[in-house]
């Protein structure tokens, strides 16, 4: 039988990007996320050929399809930052994973949209947010990547924890339609811990089948590349990033049967960001035998 759902973690990518697939494989993983570079510093060394051809290298050995690979941003980046100095420096860190991405054959690289830092409005974050994508996107000359923009949990000031604001993002973006796969430059990742923290109470099935509809009539499935899947240690509505390990939070098994069981997520890589990685594998299982 075919496989419909690619299950995996987001991975260590410590001794080179190339490393990313063999502890993908090793937890049993049908896809994977991984950071392109040191999440917490801006500046990195080039990738070697040797790193990109071992990475590609590595990928077909263990059957690793670009569709089922969600690289993560760095932290430091802040699309939407009022502060035009660190806008740039965003923009251009920005700039630069989207040509790793290419370089590695990927094609979608995961941000977390942007923060006002109350100085500005969410539109005017938003607006701030798309105009950096269009940018990063001309500047960086990438024809294959898409932009991934992940909900938020609404901590802070950080914008993209309602799907309108995520929409503003996405209606802001030049040429959406367009690229060389005739695929779309931007899409969204919806992380189940950022949504129930936001306040979208996803931990039954009459409210997971509400929250899902309107997430199609505000942002639209065909812009869904990817999830993360992970319980919530905070309270709905609490606008706390609190990831917690499958069924030992907030959200309760049902909701994860729900998505092993729609074939709106088919395809499309579902990431563990959970707290404990001794146990993805495990955990990967687990999700697996939650399938009718």
């Amino acid at each position: 039988m075919k496989m419909k759902k690619f299950v995996g973690a987001h991975v260590s990518a410590t001794g080179g990007v190339e490393s990313a697939p063999i502890n993908a494989n090793s937890i049993g993983a049908k896809a994977f996320a991984f950071f392109l570079k040191n999440q917490r510093q801006w500046n990195a060394k080039d990738y070697t050929d040797e790193n990109i051809s071992e990475f590609k290298k590595n990928c077909e050995l263990y059957k690793y399809n670009s569709k089922h690979i969600l690289p993560h941003s760095s932290y430091l980046i802040n699309l939407g930052s009022p502060k035009k100095d660190s806008r740039l420096k965003s923009i251009d860190a920005f700039t630069d994973e989207l040509i790793r991405c290419e370089q590695l054959g990927l094609i979608f690289l995961n941000v977390h949209p942007g923060s006002h830092l109350k100085e500005l409005t969410t539109d005017e974050c938003a607006k701030l947010i798309s105009d950096s994508i269009n940018s990063a996107l001309e500047k960086s000359e990438t024809k294959n990547v898409s932009v991934v923009l992940e909900n938020t949990a609404g901590q802070g000031s950080w914008i993209g924890s309602k799907f309108e604001e995520l929409q503003m993002v996405i209606d802001g973006i030049d040429n959406k339609f367009k690229d060389s796969r005739g695929d779309l430059r931007i899409g969204v990742c919806l992380d189940t811990c950022h949504m129930f923290a936001a306040g979208y109470d996803i931990s039954s099935k009459d409210g997971f089948l509400k929250v899902m509809t309107h997430f199609n009539e505000v942002v639209g499935f065909k812009f869904l590349k990817g999830m993360h899947i992970n319980d919530s240690k905070s309270d709905l509505g609490q606008r706390l990033d609190r990831h917690h390990s499958i069924n030992q939070g907030k959200l309760g098994s049902e909701l994860f049967r729900l998505i092993m069981n729609d074939s709106r997520f088919d395809d499309i890589p579902l990431i563990l960001e959970t707290i404990d990685d001794i146990i993805w594998a495990e955990e990967i299982k687990l999700l697996y035998s939650l399938i009718d």
